[in-house]
């Protein structure tokens, strides 16, 4: 991302606040939404003489350690917290604090931005869709929304999904940062979003290319709704009950979050964390980033999205052809992506999820392929290996490596 400028937000009573968590977020590309890398993340080694670890105690103890690393760290978020799950068998890991106000410790139920996880929930609903016959993978935008981005009607919803459109990105446009900007806190529809770049060019020829998208996101989202005659919010409540039941999973259209909050915060060495919470409105990323979610949810999602209990045959197959790319930010070990979906090849072995970092948070959730052990991580701090503080590069490597020891943990 090439734009350095610096964004502020304003609360009720017109204090300038959040400037931090803009920044980052226009720095690193991302409103929740990736980094727009279209490289394959290499494997990540665990720390010296952690790479046999072969009993679940073992894998405990990397695991702590790991955890233990981040908020150790200057450049540390406030807390994490994992949870994962074997079968019937639940276990739950927190360091740090889930408000730094308050002090209270992060539990397993607290409401979190779950960012470009999104992009997994509107790859649920897309695919499902796609396997009750309402649309076709193959079907071009030209079918369904044929004035939405004249240059790209020659693109396919498959294509859309596993970031090979080569739809120009929105959050990268002049005119909606100036805007972010200018009123981070405001509504913007979805399709106001793709219109900041409905004439411009695409980025290369569609199917050609990989490259993380959001727009890419956004299009698939208004397709469903066209496709199902259903606004997106009774798309995701269908999602959640065919799910096993999301409670704590929403779409939220301004800046209020559920109870209770895990509290998201911009942290530079030497000062206190910035909250930010409450500073930009989840609508601005809508399908590809605005969901608010838990731990549990998360794990019980992916869990059925991944295990094959909202789809199956042709449109699984579909899915997992896989091509050389990493999801925003890269998760644990080696990343391909799919449709909606990322794999994963660790040293432990491979699961299949998405990641995502949003101003405040940065999450991961994964499942293995028979749905029966999954992963839910999250740190309350946007931190990736372009935020703009010291030590950052160094922080998103430890919360990559214990993604790769939590990965670990679930597989033993």
């Amino acid at each position: 991302m090439s734009i350095i400028g610096v964004g502020r937000g304003r609360g009720r009573t017109g204090r300038v606040r959040g400037t931090g968590l803009i920044a980052a977020a226009v720095l690193a590309g991302s409103i929740g939404l990736g980094l727009g890398a279209g490289a394959v993340a290499g494997a990540d080694p665990g720390p010296p003489g952690e790479e046999t670890a072969t009993t679940s105690a073992q894998t405990g103890r990397q695991l702590n350690r790991a955890l233990d690393r981040i908020v150790a760290a200057k450049s540390g978020p406030p807390g994490v917290a994992v949870l994962i799950r074997r079968g019937n068998r639940e276990q739950f890991l927190r360091r740090g604090v889930a408000n730094v106000r308050t002090k209270a410790k992060p539990t397993r139920r607290l409401h979190t931005r779950i960012a470009s996880i999104a992009k997994a929930f509107n790859g649920g609903i897309v695919l499902s869709l796609a396997d009750q016959g309402k649309l076709s993978l193959n079907d071009r935008l030209g079918k369904w929304v044929p004035n939405l981005l004249p240059r790209a009607r020659r693109a396919t919803i498959g294509q859309l999904l596993q970031h090979t459109a080569g739809l120009p990105e929105y959050i990268h446009d002049k005119r909606f940062i100036d805007r972010l900007n200018a009123n981070p806190t405001r509504y913007m529809s979805p399709r106001k979003l793709v219109s900041f770049v409905r004439g411009k060019r695409l980025e290369f020829t569609p199917g050609s290319r990989y490259r993380y998208s959001d727009t890419d996101n956004i299009v698939a989202g208004i397709i469903a709704e066209k496709a199902s005659g259903m606004s997106y919010d009774r798309l995701l409540r269908r999602l959640g009950r065919r799910s096993g039941g999301l409670p704590g999973t929403s779409l939220p259209r301004t800046v209020r979050m559920p109870k209770p909050v895990l509290h998201g915060y911009y942290v530079e060495p030497g000062k206190v964390p910035e909250d930010g919470t409450h500073v930009m409105n989840p609508a601005l990323a809508w399908a590809s980033g605005g969901v608010v979610s838990t731990l549990p949810d998360l794990g019980r999602y992916f869990r059925a999205y991944v295990g094959g209990k909202l789809f199956g045959g042709r449109i699984l197959e579909a899915q997992r052809q896989w091509v050389k790319g990493s999801s925003g930010p890269p998760g644990p070990g080696v990343n391909s992506a799919g449709m909606s979906l990322f794999r994963y090849q660790t040293r432990c072995g491979t699961v299949f999820g998405h990641t995502g970092n949003y101003p405040g948070y940065r999450v991961f959730a994964a499942s293995t392929a028979d749905g029966r052990r999954s992963i839910a991580w999250v740190a309350n701090s946007q931190i990736t290996a372009q935020t703009p503080v010291p030590g950052a590069k160094r922080v998103s490597a430890l919360m990559r490596k214990s993604q790769v020891a939590a990965v670990c943990h679930a597989l033993r």
